[in-house]
């Protein structure tokens, strides 16, 4: 039987998928005024902390792009991106959105009990101990982006490209 956070995972993955079909290229790179991402740094985030929650931390190898590190971890932008770097394009980026949760839950489903040693602590100060507690905490940060991405586009709507 599956496990509940592969099931979350997965409707919380195609409401993302959902949330950006049709969006044009221009637009998922434009940063609205007043911020500093735009919707493909958040496509982009959520798959890279998912990677880093998912294998990382039990010494497992992370699925990422060259350069995804450097243009997509906590506490990048577009606006001080490595000029060395491209940006992926959308359809890379909702190809490897795609495949990641069917491949996060093959790898572990068998390891959810498994513990971090030693237990990491997010910058907000929670504990995880376990695979399951961070598979947990990215549904949690996935949704954080989904509504980021839902907002940019209320925000984005009507301005020329």
């Amino acid at each position: 039987m599956e496990h509940y956070l592969f099931y979350q995972s997965a409707y919380v993955r195609t409401q993302l998928l959902k949330s950006v079909e049709g969006l044009e290229e221009e637009t998922a790179l434009h940063i609205p005024q007043g911020f500093r991402n735009h919707i493909l740094w958040h496509l982009g985030h959520v798959y890279t902390l998912n990677e880093r929650f998912a294998f990382k931390n039990i010494g497992l190898p992370m699925h990422l792009p060259d350069g995804f590190l450097e243009l997509f971890e906590n506490g990048t932008s577009p606006l001080n991106a490595p000029v060395s770097l491209a940006f992926p394009s959308l359809e890379e980026l909702k190809l490897l959105l795609r495949e990641q949760p069917q491949r996060i839950q093959r790898t572990l489903a068998d390891r959810l009990k498994d513990p971090i040693v030693p237990p990491y602590t997010t910058s907000g100060g929670m504990r995880l101990g376990s695979v399951e507690e961070f598979l947990s905490l990215n549904l949690y940060h996935e949704g954080q982006h989904l509504t980021a991405i839902k907002l940019y586009k209320t925000l984005l709507a009507g301005t020329p490209s």
